[in-house]
């Protein structure tokens, strides 16, 4: 179904289920001769696995990936690249009360009213299982990118009503090394430790807690972007609202640039240097995107998660005959899903950046 694929010329395809045997990718379109590091996908896999903290999921799940294609003496052969993540830790028993009752602000029911037909366990397909699939594909799509001198770097930056200081940094592999050392991955580490208390004590309480997680993408040349349905922010912003739990998405100056006078909000450029490839401006409300395509400033933009739906309390609900029941939460899930989601948020805006950067090649004769 064209609804399991992503992206035009860097294209990828998922497959799988929570509960199933396994999970997977398929990438199409990947350029031969890139160098594939093995150990850089499964680091990236490591970030997003379950059972890496106490404010994670306790479900284990090594998510070790096999490369089934596409691959020959550590390089892309531009032939399709199957990725394969065996499922090693489902406990399908947890969700047998819930064959027949549809949990709150979960996709049971309409997934019923879809396809007449859905899988219990831990939600299927709709699971954010599905996602380890995407970072797999996403660690490639960072390899090229790294070639083409373009970085992407996100961490959390609120949890709850907890909001971390803006950060203003090129330096990005310092705030990765801050922010691999806090297990909420935020890169202040003071507002680190404040979100993780937060969240283990949501967690004791059987709750959940949402957040947002603030992205950075440098050095990105001007140009990437189609100039109408498919403009890069656009593109971006199906990326991330398709991420599980995702309920908002901004870039640039977001919805807080509504507030500002035009006068305000312009970026006014600056006289070009000799030596520059691109131009730039005084402020970058702008995100580093105009008119849908990149201008060569830093693209910012940030995600809103919504709180985790299973919470271990009691809830009303229905069943599949519409009549009035009641559900508990049971199994293993995360009480803050943020943490876990920074490595996907990446993926997802590499996976845009590098379809979009072979559709530029095509652009101009």
């Amino acid at each position: 179904m064209a609804g399991n694929s992503f992206g035009q010329l860097f294209r990828i395809t998922t497959f799988g289920e929570s509960h199933g045997v396994a999970i997977g990718v398929i990438i199409d379109g990947c350029p031969a001769q890139l160098d594939i590091d093995m150990d850089f996908i499964q680091s990236e896999l490591d970030k997003r696995k379950p059972g890496q903290s106490k404010i994670t999921t306790q479900r284990k799940e090594s998510d070790t990936v096999q490369i089934l294609s596409g691959i020959f003496e550590g390089k892309s052969t531009g032939t399709p690249i199957a990725l394969l993540i065996p499922n090693e830790d489902q406990r399908s028993k947890d969700y047998g009360h819930n064959v027949d009752v549809y949990r709150p602000s979960h996709a049971d029911y309409v997934y019923d009213a879809k396809y007449g037909i859905r899988d219990h366990r831990g939600g299927g397909r709709s699971s954010a299982r599905e996602t380890a699939a995407r970072v797999a594909a996403g660690a490639i799509a960072k390899l090229f990118l790294k070639q083409q001198g373009i970085e992407i770097f996100a961490h959390v930056t609120s949890v709850g009503t907890i909001e971390a200081p803006n950060l203003e940094s090129n330096d990005l592999s310092a705030l990765l090394n801050i922010r691999e050392e806090n297990i909420v991955r935020c890169a202040d580490p003071a507002t680190a430790h404040e979100m993780i208390e937060f969240i283990d004590s949501v967690r004791k309480d059987g709750d959940t807690v949402g957040g947002k997680i603030s992205c950075v993408i440098k050095g990105c040349p001007a140009g990437l972007g189609e100039p109408v349905f498919d403009k890069l922010h656009a593109d971006l912003g199906k990326a991330m609202l398709s991420i599980n739990a995702v309920h908002g998405f901004e870039y640039g100056s977001g919805f807080a640039g509504s507030e500002l006078r035009g006068s305000q909000h312009n970026d006014i450029p600056q006289p070009k240097a000799a030596d520059s490839k691109v131009f730039k401006t005084t402020t970058n409300f702008a995100g580093g995107i105009l008119g849908g395509i990149s201008n060569g400033m830093d693209i910012t933009f940030k995600v809103a998660f919504k709180p985790v739906a299973t919470i271990m309390h009691n809830q009303q609900t229905i069943n599949a005959a519409g009549e009035a029941s009641e559900i508990k939460g049971k199994g293993r899930h995360d009480p803050c899903v943020v943490p876990r989601a920074v490595v996907i948020v990446e993926a997802m805006a590499a996976l845009v950046l590098a379809d979009q950067f072979l559709r530029n090649k095509v652009s101009t004769v």
